[in-house]
């Protein structure tokens, strides 16, 4: 019988790997490892078609950074929406609990579910769906929601009556995002709130449409608004036990009089502060590295003779004899289609030019300097090989799109591995 796992036996099947003949201490050991996703790969060889490889240890390095940097009294809660930015909730929540996160936020219900069926106990903030279909397993999941309409209060007073329970939540103010969020005036605001008891206002929030702008008051601006609805809400004895407004951005450039008593780090969680704009931005004072690092598997290589067209569209032609080799990864996997014929990817530990269209599957680079890059041999999407390094911020910026998007790009179909 094969002694490793599936996994490894599917690779092995995609790759053309003879198992029998490989030479290693314990076959049983490193299937098994592979299959827990646990400890570091093979720096060259491909073990999947494309892959991440997540840092545990940077995760929690990131989050000990963001609790370190804010004031002792104020609370942070990191924010794993969007399948954690793509790194994977379930194990990054886990990472931050053991760290001493003790809550957690996510943008929906399923997602919020999946932690708790992952066995995550702590408070869970649902940061933007309040649909009436979803409301039953906010209940019953012990969930949070955050409410957007002094309608929506209503409604979520009415389900904890029925349940005999004071169900927590918070409500978002529209302070100048234009998106989500209450528009209500203050008095109309305060008495929503004060006729509705049998639901318990746990926070009060908002969120900064241009927090990275120094050349903007339009933070200052919402800050001041959502500051002076805290006051009359207090004159009227209603004080929510948590105030939050800042996410990354904020808590980076400390921002401190728009931390409240609660933040809600996310691209810093994975080793991310966006820039900032203004002549008088200050420095970041947060220090974060990428958790993530993005591999892909060489499926071909071969030399065409110049002039050769590479790709969809003929959009490359090659320049000179040319060392091409094809990735196991394209643009339904995550690389940005407009990388065609100007992003890089790392391999032997050098930039190796993108040629040609990324297509849904396969993206080409000249291998022309890479004379040791052979069939099965990885090269890197995103990460660091000695001193090359491509980001999410640097393959944004070629791409012409944000950070975010790269990193919550990575499709589902690219494995996560955890190391």
């Amino acid at each position: 019988m094969n002694p490793f796992c599936p996994i490894v036996r599917f690779a092995a099947r995609d790759y053309g790997w003879n198992l029998e003949s490989l030479s290693i201490p314990s076959t049983e050991d490193l299937g098994n490892s592979l299959c827990r996703y646990n400890g570091s790969l093979d720096k060259h060889a491909a073990p999947y078609r494309s892959w991440v490889e997540v840092s545990r240890a940077q995760i929690a390095a990131n989050y000990r950074a963001i609790r370190q940097l804010v004031h002792p009294g104020i609370a942070v809660m990191p924010v794993v929406k969007a399948d954690a930015y793509r790194h994977g909730a379930v194990e990054v929540s886990r990472v931050l609990v053991a760290e001493g996160a003790d809550r957690l936020a996510v943008s929906n219900v399923e997602e919020g579910v999946t932690l708790r069926e992952a066995g995550i106990t702590q408070p869970i903030l649902v940061m933007a769906d309040f649909l009436p279909s979803e409301r039953p397993e906010l209940v019953h999941y012990s969930l949070t929601p955050v409410i957007h309409s002094l309608d929506d209060i209503a409604a979520w007073d009415r389900l904890s009556a029925a349940h005999g329970k004071r169900l927590p939540y918070h409500l978002k103010i529209d302070s100048g995002m234009g998106r989500l969020g209450v528009w209500d005036s203050a008095e109309h605001i305060t008495g929503a709130i004060a006729s509705h008891k049998a639901a318990h206002l746990e926070g009060l929030m908002t969120h900064f449409a241009s927090s990275a702008d120094y050349s903007s008051v339009q933070t200052e601006d919402q800050a001041t608004k959502f500051h002076a609805l805290v006051d009359h809400l207090a004159q009227a004895n209603i004080t929510p036990q948590f105030l939050h407004l800042a996410s990354t951005i904020p808590i980076a450039y400390q921002r401190t009089n728009a931390w409240g008593n609660l933040v809600r780090p996310g691209h810093a969680i994975y080793g991310y502060v966006s820039p900032t704009r203004g002549e008088h931005a200050p420095a970041s004072a947060l220090a974060v590295h990428p958790a993530l690092t993005w591999k892909a598997a060489v499926l071909a290589v071969k030399t065409v003779p110049s002039g050769t067209p590479i790709g969809y569209g003929a959009m490359y032609r090659a320049q000179r004899e040319m060392r091409i080799a094809v990735l196991a990864a394209g643009y339904a996997d995550g690389i940005p289609h407009r990388l065609g014929n100007r992003g890089h990817v790392i391999a032997e530990g050098k930039l190796a030019p993108i040629v040609g269209a990324v297509s849904m599957d396969l993206t080409t680079i000249d291998a022309t300097d890479c004379p040791g890059l052979q069939v099965g041999d990885s090269v890197m999407l995103l990460g660091t090989d000695g001193e090359v390094s491509i980001d999410a911020q640097q393959m944004a910026r070629t791409a012409g799109t944000i950070s975010y998007s790269v990193l919550c790009g990575i499709s589902a179909r690219v494995r996560r591995v955890y190391v």
